[in-house]
Formats: structure tokens, C-alpha cells, sequence
């Protein structure tokens, strides 16, 4: 036993030095791929508010969206060993000002539903893997399954961009497209039910999207490791009961903050020229 343990990083005994080799479980990303999404003419679902405002109002506008939840899936492709297909669901809330009358605005938000599909590189492995996590003991071990070594999809993205936005006048209900199944999750967060299959005016949105999406496995990787080293820099408290304008005053100003940020420019000033043109590339 003692043997194995100390050859298990490479062969020979490990010394006490500073610097020696370690075997980490981490997770390995296989493949990934980056994309702009521009989604024409998105349906926007509102609640009994939201439509009222929306049948009442003048002229709207569209003030800003955010990803509220996406829903990520990861299935093999057929006869392909080692892709999957990565499906995405977005659940975009979208925040609106409506016209009411003159000089009267008033706020509502609805929900806007988007999907992709991308096809990446996962890796094979038909390994079974089981853990302690689960609170297993000698008497219940078996109620610990194991999982599957699939790997993992993990998906990132900035919030939606507003490319533009209308009213579409429906006298009739508009089966096309309908999205009727949505997540208690959502419904939770907007407050309310969604309204489905109205007969009154719609909101059609555009919206773009930036996103990364990466095929993650787990995996066993040799790194060089050192041994911990305590830090120089000492901690400084956040609070200051005494005196707390003199704590404020030791803050930097935040300078970066009160200004655009133009990578091109400070290039410039780093390169220190001015060519009259942005110089830098990429």
C-alpha cells in the first residue's frame, strides 16, 4: 500500500520540496464554439396587465431585456460517435413603455422564448461513476445509482440586444408559433400567467445575442503543484465605526467608471502614436 501511494504521481518516491507533481479531477473542455444569434420577429407572451396596457396605448417602446433562465440539453448524435447535440432554450424578459393617453407612460414586461441548437465534440467513455456525496451508508449503499460519464454543456451569454420592435394587429387567434408550456419557474418570476392564443394586438421583437458554448468532461490531470505559501499582504478591515468619511477617503476613485472604454485609443497612448487612424487590430 505504501508503495503504490507513493508511486501513484509518476514513479519514485515524492520528496518534500516545494514544487512536485499532483493528480487533480477537474472538469476538460473538448470543444467549444462561439456564435451571434439574431432572432427576427420574436413573439412576445404578456400577462392580463401587460395585454390591457398594450390594447390601450399609443405608441411603445422597448427599454431593455435580460435572460431570466435557459434550458440546456445534451443528446448523442446518431451514428456520429463522440458529437452531441447541444439544444438551448432562452427565456428572455423583455421590459416595455407603453403610451397611455397624453404625457402618461406606463411599464409592463413580457416573456420571449428562443432556441438554438449546436453541434460539438464530447468525447466517448462508458465508465460508471459512484460518490459519497449522496450520504450513503453500509446499509443503503445501493440507493446510490451511479451516473453515466456524459459530459456536460455549459453555455454563456450576454444579455439579449433590441434590434427593434412592433405591434402586429391580430384579429384572430394566431396558432402559428405558439408557445403554450412554460416553466413554473418563469411564471414565478414574472408574477403572473402569460396570456396564450389572444385575439388582440401582439409584440414582435428582434433581438441579437452573443454566446459561448463549450462540451466539458471530467477528467484526471498530472499538474505541477507547490506548496502553500502564506500571503504578504495583510487584511484591512471593511468597516470603520470611528470614523467611516476617513475609511471612504483611503477608497480610490473609481476613475474607469466615468469613462468610455476605447481599447484603441489607449493603445495609441501606450504605443504613443497617432496616426490619425485606430492602429490596433482584432
Amino acid at each position: 500500500m505504501q508503495e503504490n501511494r507513493n508511486n501513484c504521481c509518476g514513479g519514485g518516491n515524492i520528496s518534500n520540496s516545494a514544487s512536485r507533481s499532483a493528480i487533480i479531477d477537474t472538469s476538460r473542455v473538448l470543444d467549444t464554439c462561439k456564435d451571434r444569434d439574431c432572432y427576427e420577429d420574436l413573439r412576445v407572451y404578456l400577462t392580463a396587465q401587460g395585454e390591457q396596457i398594450l390594447e390601450n396605448s399609443t405608441n411603445l417602446r422597448a427599454r431593455g431585456a435580460r435572460i431570466i433562465c435557459a434550458n440546456v440539453s445534451l443528446d448523442e448524435v446518431p451514428f456520429n460517435n463522440g458529437f452531441y447535440q447541444v439544444r438551448i432554450r432562452y427565456y428572455v424578459e423583455i421590459d416595455f413603455e407603453a403610451c397611455i393617453g397624453v404625457g402618461r407612460s406606463q411599464c409592463f414586461s413580457g416573456v420571449a422564448v428562443l432556441d438554438k441548437d449546436v453541434v460539438l465534440y464530447g468525447g466517448e467513455g462508458r465508465a460508471v461513476s459512484f460518490t459519497s456525496a449522496t450520504g450513503g451508508s453500509y446499509c443503503n449503499a445501493c440507493l446510490d445509482s451511479g451516473r453515466g460519464n456524459d459530459p456536460t454543456a455549459i453555455v454563456e451569454a450576454v444579455e439579449p440586444i433590441i434590434l427593434g420592435n412592433k405591434v402586429l394587429e391580430c384579429g384572430c387567434p394566431c396558432p402559428c408559433g405558439e408557445y403554450n408550456d412554460f416553466p413554473e419557474g418563469i411564471l414565478s418570476c414574472i408574477g403572473e400567467p402569460l396570456v396564450t392564443g389572444t385575439h388582440g394586438p401582439r409584440i414582435l421583437v428582434s433581438l441579437g445575442i452573443f454566446s459561448v458554448i463549450r462540451i466539458v468532461r471530467s477528467a484526471q490531470l498530472l499538474i505541477n503543484a507547490t506548496d502553500y505559501s502564506v500571503p504578504d499582504k495583510e487584511c484591512r478591515s471593511a468597516t470603520n465605526t470611528d470614523n467611516p468619511c476617513q475609511l471612504f477617503r483611503t477608497m480610490e476613485f473609481p476613475v474607469n467608471q466615468f469613462r468610455g472604454s476605447d481599447r484603441c485609443f489607449d493603445q495609441l497612448l501606450d504605443k504613443g502614436g497617432r496616426d490619425g487612424g485606430c492602429g490596433c487590430k482584432g
